[in-house]
């Protein structure tokens, strides 16, 4: 056994620091979390319960199996923006009749459930996380469709999801939509293609027009029960396969008809798992404050991996980056995690080789950030700084086997790249309450903006003036800090959601699950050209 050894020492100030900082991160964030949660507000929820209707998580809480957890995607979506936290849709992974399954269900106490952009952003990561892993779909309907007043970026966008629906389909994978509410205009399409389709009595309302676009389009008068009512395509147009008389009653039916799914994992649950030596709660108090004060990411890695056990490859070369090989709720990982911020040469030669190695032997691959970049500077550029670090980007960007992410700490740069950040394709990517990304830091970016308008005022023979400096530099610092923050990533969806690092070793063991859903076999060659 190679258990790592901790050096954390929990009664010192700096630890005692560190926690008190991201418990009060920790608090702003459950906040955020806060309004997803309330939806439309009191008003509206209390409307929708007079109706006898269940709320969005609540309908999920009974379609889970008991006792089992649901890891909800997205949580933030618009956090920002003029729309509700959490874009009026929640999604997640669950577990319905010991399958996983990909769940969204709309809340109608935000403007009906109608779709926002963000709510068609959000719906688009979980339609590619669900082909990706071959997740079965379920859809738990009640919308309004889109939200007119933004139809000019829903529209055109939009017919992804219909796309989405139809692709999982003909992939083997399967979908369901039990349909509680409106499901009108575009939204009809979300039964109409979905491989199972359940609707509720009295409730359900599916059609392409309302009865006054029908009476403006055609003249003809009708009702909506007769028009798109569950009975009517339950008995008539037979685009209903399951008729729910409550529901209570369709959840019901949307269980038994995943347990007749005969959908079964690629590969088999681990059997043995193993806790971390460590105590988890003691993540709060590992990531500094002030990220340019570098942290031990072994400290981390003992408190999540299986055992705290650790086999490290290439210890004592490129020493700023540490890999190696765990195990995670029982399942084979290969690390790498950033240690002291920077990558040189070494790190980025290190890292395309063990990403290889890993692509040989079909394991998954965990990147934990806490980068500020690859090193600049004449004596890393003439030592090929340039090339080492391409060749890294071209190991990430070709591995095939599946790839994992957390930002625990800075994510700057082309080091976000390297460390598979968003743009390359993540299964999965979470980040800590601590975390930062940016194209650099704020006060580089201010600074090398700053040395631009100066060089550029002398070459005009123009006086500077350093008053007008100093303001643009506090300006330009405050955006960039704000933009950098992970609550502002989260609402533009660059990341799966904001987890508490107690949860960490939970998260990623439920997205190894999934993963595990899906085939997958490492690339055996193919990296294109390494500058060596």
């Amino acid at each position: 056994m190679t258990v790592l050894a901790s050096a954390l020492d929990t009664r010192s100030d700096e630890y005692g620091a560190h926690r008190a900082a991201l418990l009060d991160k920790l608090t702003a964030l459950d906040a955020e979390h806060a309004k997803a949660l309330a939806g439309g507000g009191p008003k509206y929820v209390d409307r929708h319960r007079k109706r006898g209707k269940l709320l969005a998580r609540e309908r999920i809480e009974l379609l889970l199996d008991p006792d089992t957890p649901f890891l909800e995607l997205s949580p933030l979506a618009a956090w920002g923006s003029d729309y509700a936290v959490g874009a009026s849709l929640v999604t997640g992974i669950g577990v319905v009749e010991g399958v996983e399954c990909l769940i969204t269900a709309n809340d109608p106490t935000v403007r009906g459930g109608a779709s926002n952009p963000w709510s068609l952003k959000k719906a688009l990561r979980a339609n590619e996380i669900a082909y990706a892993n071959r997740l079965p779909c379920i859809s738990l309907v009640e919308s309004g469709g889109a939200d007119l007043p933004s139809q000019k970026e829903i529209f055109i966008p939009g017919g992804g999801i219909f796309r989405d629906i139809t692709r999982l389909s003909a992939a083997g994978i399967p979908t369901v939509a039990v349909v509680f509410g409106n499901s009108t205009a575009g939204g009809a399409y979300v039964p109409g293609m979905s491989d199972h389709v359940i609707m509720v009595k009295d409730r359900a309302k599916v059609f392409l027009g309302g009865p006054p676009l029908v009476k403006m389009a055609t003249g003809e008068e009708s009702d909506d029960e007769s028009l798109g009512g569950a009975e009517m395509h339950a008995r008539t147009s037979g685009l209903a396969d399951h008729f729910a008389v409550d529901e209570q009653d369709a959840i019901r039916q949307a269980r038994r008809v995943v347990a007749r799914l005969n959908h079964r994992k690629a590969y088999a649950d681990p059997q043995v798992v193993q806790p971390p030596k460590y105590d988890p709660e003691e993540l709060l108090g590992i990531v500094p404050d002030d990220l340019k004060v570098p942290f031990d990411p072994r400290e981390v890695i003992a408190r999540v991996v299986d055992g705290s056990d650790f086999d490290e490859f290439k210890p004592l070369y490129g020493t700023s980056l540490v890999t190696g090989w765990a195990r995670l709720h029982g399942y084979p990982v290969g690390i790498l995690a950033n240690a002291q911020g920077v990558l040189f040469s070494a790190e980025s030669q290190k890292a395309a080789q063990f990403i290889q190695l890993a692509n040989q032997r079909d394991i998954p691959l965990l990147f934990l950030h806490n980068t500020t970049g690859y090193m600049v500077g004449k004596e890393y550029e003439q030592g090929g700084i340039i090339k080492h670090g391409a060749m890294m980007i071209n190991a990430v960007s070709n591995s095939r086997v599946p790839h994992l992410s957390v930002l625990m700490g800075a994510s700057y740069g082309a080091g976000h790249y390297g460390m598979c950040g968003r743009a390359y394709d993540p299964r999965f990517l979470f980040a800590w309450p601590s975390a930062k990304s940016a194209v650099m830091g704020p006060q580089q970016l201010a600074g090398v903006l700053s040395i631009v308008a100066r060089q550029s005022a002398a070459a005009k023979g123009q006086p500077y003036d350093e008053e007008a400096d100093a303001g643009l530099r506090a300006m330009v610092e405050q955006q960039i800090e704000t933009e950098s923050l992970p609550m502002f990533l989260s609402g533009r969806l660059y990341d799966d959601g904001v987890i508490d690092p107690r949860d960490t070793r939970t998260v990623l063991g439920i997205c190894l699950s999934a993963i595990h859903t899906a085939p997958y076999e490492g690339a055996r060659g193919g990296f294109g050209v390494f500058r060596m």
